[in-house]
Order: C-alpha cells, then structure tokens, then sequence
C-alpha cells in the first residue's frame, strides 16, 4: 500500500489535481480532515474523541495499492510518484498489506481467494457516500502482534456481512513499518527512508473503504465492528470523507 502523507497542501480544497487524478486513476483521495473525526473506544464506550481539522503531520491524504516483490521495489515504485505531485514536499509511506494472523482483505473489484462463491464485491450506491475508515496504530500494531484465530474469524466473517449488506466497500490491515519506507520529495527528487518510525501517532493499522448516507452511518459501523483489540485496550479510529 503506498500512502500519500498529509501535509498543508493535501488540506487545501483544491488537492488532488486534477492533473493528479489523472495520472493515479485507481488511488483513492480524502477530503480535508475539517469534514473527519476520531473516535475511541475506551473501557468499553465508544466516544467522538476529537473533530477536524487534525495535525496535517498525523494524517494521510489518499492511497493506492501496487504488488511489487519486495519493500525496495515498492519503494522504487514511489520514488516514480506522478509531477503533479513530487514537484513540491510530498511524502509517501509505503507499507506491506496484510495483517497479522491472517484476515483477508478485500476491494471493490475482486475478492480474495478463499472467498465464499455467492460473495459479491458491494459497489457505490447512488445518494451514498463513500468514508475511510482509518485504524490508527498503536504498540500492539506496531509489534504485529497477532490476534487470536477466533478474533481473526470474527473480523473476517464481519468484513463479509459488511460486503453482503452493501456497506464494506474495501478493507486491508497493514504490517508494521519496520516492514515499510518512507519517500520524501524535495524540489522532484526522493529520497527513501526505511522504517520502523517512532512516531506511532502518525501511523495507521489498517483501513476500511464504507458507504453511507451520511457520517452518522459510518459512526454506527464503527461502533459494531469487531476489532482484534482486546477489550481492556483503547480503539481509535479516524473517519475521513473521500473524494468522488
């Protein structure tokens, strides 16, 4: 997965280009984190924790997905990051998809193998709007520690009723960064950085892709689903409005 990081620029309304969009037809790009909010599931509740606009240096403006062999590759692929975009500071964080112990991600195309033969991927509904749903990491994340097989098979069968219901558009956990790199653009030329990165606050764990008549209905998603944290551990999750 190669993220785009959020800076000044991306929370300005008129990022992406459209030259951008052009050059990166299957990426999807978020809205200014003032439309976003964070919620947090402690003890149990779930709160609306903090509201937009976030520190730019936390956030993440939009993603795609690449199959490369290895982090070098991938890292490689980014550092060719479209004009449009490399020209100024931009910042790209490439990670390796899939999460620990083995939930299985999905998207608005193809269904990975494995999948149930009456599984059909959901699609964009008219009057729906399409939210991210970002899991932010945390040291758990950040050690890949890996859930329970019960807790993976509850996630996994949650991501199919989601599908089934027409809500769950996308979903992919990612591994920690010690197995990413970031690119750093400066005046058009990268430089590539390996991780782990300290700053776990910056980071998410994995992501969702969700339709909803509004964001009340992502909230009451969020709330639902089954997370691989443990109950005594605190969920934070960021809900961002994406761009059609």
């Amino acid at each position: 997965m190669i993220l785009r990081r959020g800076d000044k620029v991306s929370e300005t309304a008129g990022f992406p280009s459209a030259e951008l969009v052009r050059a990166m037809p299957s990426a999807k790009w978020l809205q200014p984190s003032s439309s976003g909010l964070r919620m947090t599931r402690s003890a149990g509740q779930w709160h609306v924790s903090d509201e937009g606009p976030f520190d730019p240096r936390e956030l993440v403006a939009g993603f795609t997905f690449i199959e490369a062999a290895d982090r070098e590759e991938a890292a490689q692929w980014a550092s060719q990051w479209p004009v449009a975009d490399a020209e100024g500071q931009a910042e790209l964080e490439v990670r390796q998809a899939g999460c620990p112990g083995g939930c299985v991600g999905f998207d608005m195309d193809t269904l990975p193998e494995g999948a149930p033969p009456d599984l059909k991927p959901a699609a964009l509904k008219p009057g729906m709007k399409p939210y991210a749903v970002l899991l932010r990491s945390d040291a758990g994340s950040e050690a890949d520690l890996e859930p329970p097989a019960a807790v993976i098979d509850t996630m996994n069968r949650a991501n199919q009723a989601g599908i089934r219901a027409g809500i769950a558009l996308a979903g992919e956990g990612l591994r920690a960064s010690a197995k990413g790199a970031r690119v750093k653009f400066s005046g058009g030329r990268a430089s590539i950085i390996d991780g782990p990165y300290t700053e776990v606050k910056e980071l998410i764990a994995g992501y969702w892709l969700v339709q909803a008549a509004s964001i009340e209905g992502v909230m009451e998603w969020v709330k639902n689903y089954p997370y691989p944290q443990p109950p005594e551990v605190d969920v934070v999750v960021e809900l961002r409005s994406v761009h059609v």
